[in-house]
């Protein structure tokens, strides 16, 4: 019984509380990083609705009744864009129509590459002004100055021309409901059968136009805890100061992370590695990080056997210390590219499937994925 026994002030300032939760809106996210960007935002106002659970795919994804009433009393979505979910387009346009959105790949100031289409990747002067084209200044979404190191990008060079109407193809590869059951054919590198291995994907995938795996650049999760903000603040002024400063903490956070992984990462600088599929380059780009290649150009095909081929004569060449598998897939087609080289292997994560979703689990990610490249790579 004591437990249900509150001082005067205490319950008062509890019923205090609730006009203002009646009053934060509800929000509907799409991947667990970015659910977890507007979780840091919210804070103990409210909890953000996570659409795609980390161990499915964001590429095809059926909605439960759930999360489609969900959407139906969304205020505001949040998500990264068409470009990694497009069956998400017309639930929004059916479901969530009266809802703000945020479409966070499109968002002013967001650092946008587009996807490599080679086989064994560049790195030339071409690359160089690849990056240089991607750094730009982000002031405007950030009153930090003093974390303006971390931002070394001009917005006027980068412009937006990357910018895609359309955007079907891949990005992410996380296992879906019909995930285990293909697996056992991660090892075939048919590319008549390729459709046939999609892990449930139903629908096809042009691996062009604009990359999405952009919240694996940190920078970007700066910019965007800072655009979620100002979202929340006009659909809900009574605590705008709440989540602007919520939002700063987060942008501290992130960036004193970028400074001490900077500092860890440097050393690795031009060590050559290769991925499972191309969903890393945000984060190299940031760190300075050499992928060679990936050996699948994206995760809803195996790769043919003249990728294969390239990927090995790449490995053989650049001499490849690393290979980074997925906790999604089957490690044997890692095992079957480097068959008899002295390369080591380690499994990375883009999306955070063995962490709990919330507030900590971006910079989580992050960190972890840091540490597993230092462990492979040191």
């Amino acid at each position: 019984m004591p437990r249900f026994l509150f001082p005067s002030a205490a319950l008062a300032t509890a019923f205090a509380a609730f006009p203002a939760m009646a009053d934060v809106p509800n929000v509907v996210t799409d991947i667990a990083p970015v659910h977890s960007l507007v979780a840091t935002v919210m804070g103990e106002l409210g909890a953000p609705e996570l659409l795609v659970d980390p161990g499915s795919s964001p590429h095809s994804y059926a909605l439960r009744p759930s999360q489609a009433r969900a959407l139906d009393k969304a205020d505001l979505v949040v998500w990264i864009g068409e470009p990694l979910t497009p069956w998400l387009h017309d639930p929004l346009e059916t479901l969530a129509g009266s809802a703000a959105q945020l479409e966070l790949l499109e968002a002013d100031g967001t650092i946008q590459y587009a996807f490599r289409e080679e086989v064994v990747f560049a790195h030339s002067d071409d690359a160089e002004e690849h990056e240089d084209h991607a750094d730009h200044d982000h002031d405007d979404h950030d009153d930090h100055d003093d974390h303006d190191d971390h931002a070394e990008h001009d917005e006027e060079e980068h412009g937006h021309a990357e910018k895609h109407d359309e955007h079907d193809h891949d990005g992410d590869g996380h296992q879906d409901h019909a995930a285990e059951d293909h697996e056992d054919h991660h090892d075939a590198h048919d590319d008549d059968h390729a459709d046939e291995q999609d892990h449930g994907h139903d629908h096809a995938h042009d691996h062009d136009g604009l990359d999405p795996h952009a919240w694996l650049d940190p920078e970007n999760g700066r910019i965007w805890l800072g655009l979620i903000a100002e979202q929340l603040a006009t659909l809900d002024p009574e605590n705008a100061a709440t989540y602007r400063a919520n939002a700063a903490a987060g942008q501290d956070q992130l960036a004193g992370m970028i400074g001490s992984l900077e500092a860890k990462l440097e050393p690795l600088e031009g060590k050559p590695f290769v991925v499972f599929h191309d969903a890393y380059q945000y984060f190299e780009t940031r760190f300075h990080l050499r992928a060679v290649g990936a050996i699948r150009l994206s995760d809803a095909s195996d790769p043919s056997p003249a990728r294969i081929a390239e990927i090995q004569e790449a490995v053989a060449q650049s001499g490849v210390v690393c290979a980074f598998s997925e906790p999604q897939y089957n490690p044997r087609l890692i095992q079957t590219v480097f068959a008899g080289t002295q390369a080591k292997t380690a499994e990375i994560d883009p999306i955070g499937l063995k962490l709990a979703p919330g507030a900590t689990l971006y910079p989580a990610l992050i960190e972890a994925l840091a540490n597993e490249v230092v462990s492979c790579l040191d």
